[in-house]
């Protein structure tokens, strides 16, 4: 099974993309979405995370109080390296379970927004794909969909790989500009590359 990175910063339209994938039977694996069900209410992981960062961080009903971790740990590195020390092992191995359940498939999305040249994932990795818009469309749409603040999108930012280190990693680009039936057609000729090059591997030694 060939198994294309999909990534891009907060606000590039990395879900929106795989879900068009998704509608073309294309099995998804989102890390951002394995860890919001290893967080959800009375997880083991919530149990990790309160024992390091106190019981402050826990929301009500159980789950992880994302909001509240979110701000401790963009002001605070060394904050975001003990959360990644509890979450990214764990996060890790559901993904490479999940994978291994669409192995049959020509190929499958793993959606990893913080890749990086020196990610455990890389070695499962056949080919990057980077959802790619401008800085200002990235605040814009954060804004409208999460209602935060500019200050805090840009801290964000910041904090994820540089625009162009990532379009550096990347073998296939999609500028997103918004327009979802353009997306649409790119996902589509995209979908019919990577069929095209998983039909080659099987048939070229």
């Amino acid at each position: 099974m060939l198994t294309v990175a999909l990534t891009g910063g907060i606000g590039s339209g990395k879900s929106q993309t795989a879900t068009l994938f998704a509608a073309l039977g294309v099995p998804i694996v989102d890390l951002d979405v394995i860890a919001h069900q290893l967080t959800a209410p009375n997880k083991p992981l919530v149990a990790q995370i309160a024992a390091s960062f106190g019981e402050a961080y826990v929301a009500a009903d159980g789950a992880l109080d994302r909001n509240k971790m979110r701000q401790l740990v963009f002001d605070h590195a060394d904050a975001r390296t003990q959360l990644n020390a509890i979450l990214h092992p764990a996060i890790h191995d559901e993904a490479i379970k999940q994978l291994h359940s669409h192995k049959s498939m020509p190929y499958a999305i793993l959606v990893i927004p913080l890749l990086d040249k020196s990610s455990v994932y890389n070695a499962m990795i056949d080919s990057v794909l980077v959802i790619d818009c401008e800085e200002a469309t990235q605040i814009n749409r954060v804004k409208q969909r999460n209602n935060w603040d500019e200050k805090q999108i840009k801290k964000i930012i910041d904090a994820q790989m540089p625009r162009q280190a990532r379009l550096a990693m990347a073998d296939d680009v999609i500028k997103n500009n918004g327009n979802i039936n353009v997306l649409r057609q790119k996902v589509n000729e995209l979908h019919q590359k990577y069929i095209k090059t998983c039909i080659l591997r099987k048939t070229i030694p």
